[in-house]
């Protein structure tokens, strides 16, 4: 795995350019995931106090060899999660289950609760943001951004706050690249990660993906998450079996100009 490849946080601050996501991944089956990929090169591990499985992630990093500083931690304030004091509570949280002192990169998990999607809470999401603001500026978070904002999400932030978000972290995958918001993104020198990469897993059948992937000897998996990086988006695979772990994480190999093209042209499978 390429971990000298990072990407760079408007702020300095460096992401390794593969991160281990763990939505989706039960608590139990957390420890054991997080440990393969650690063991597999990953130094970038990705969760959420909403995954419900922060504390076997983190006790599982502290488990490993490896040095805490030599692991880039992102968690993630809950959706429904809005204002100052609940978003300080929100943290404490998080760390305590996690166990450190620091996250590396804290996101507020949408812009709206899930269960109420495309609710207006700007208001609540300005005041969490300016609790980040404060937590980045106490050290106790090295980088602050988002997750699932659209443009006019961040832009109500930097309107109201000191600082522009350094990450969106959005689903992006072949068939749904998101063009405006990337170029958004891109203006306001904010990282965005791609998670979801493989679009849960439906578009590997696709007969188009797998002709191509043979083209280059990887498989379909392979090939979308470096779709993603060619992209100029951090993808975060998720699996909890050992091969995929490790096959995600094999991408020493680069997609044509051509062959990009036509994987933007893919038809978004939600759709169908």
């Amino acid at each position: 795995m390429a971990n000298d490849q990072v990407f760079t946080f408007h702020n300095g601050v460096a992401v390794p350019n593969i991160g281990f996501g763990t939505w989706q991944i039960p608590n139990e089956e957390a420890y054991g995931a997080v440990t393969i990929a650690l063991k597999t090169g990953y130094t970038h591990i990705d969760t959420a106090l909403a995954y419900k499985n922060e504390e076997n992630v983190g006790k599982a990093i502290k488990d490993f060899d490896i040095s805490r500083e030599n692991v880039f931690i992102t968690s993630k304030l809950p959706a429904q999660t809005k204002g100052y004091e609940a978003t300080l509570a929100a943290f404490e949280e998080t760390v305590s289950n996690l166990d450190v002192d620091f996250l590396d990169l804290y996101l507020i998990h949408a812009p709206w609760p899930w269960d109420d999607i495309g609710k207006d809470c700007t208001e609540g999401n300005i005041e969490s943001w300016k609790a980040m603001e404060k937590l980045y500026k106490e050290g106790k978070i090295r980088a602050i951004g988002v997750s699932n904002f659209a443009e006019s999400d961040i832009q109500a932030l930097m309107d109201a706050c000191e600082i522009v978000p350094m990450a969106n972290q959005i689903p992006f995958y072949v068939g749904r690249v998101q063009k405006s918001l990337l170029a958004f993104c891109a203006k306001h020198n904010m990282v965005v990660e791609a998670y979801s990469p493989l679009a849960t897993g439906q578009i590997l059948d696709s007969p188009k993906l797998k002709k191509m992937a043979t083209k280059y000897d990887v498989t379909p998996a392979q090939l979308c998450i470096r779709y993603c990086l060619e992209k100029n988006t951090l993808p975060l695979p998720k699996s909890t079996n050992e091969e995929r772990i490790l096959e995600n994480s094999q991408l020493d190999f680069t997609i044509s100009p051509e062959d990009v093209q036509i994987l933007d042209a893919f038809e978004d499978i939600r759709a169908k």
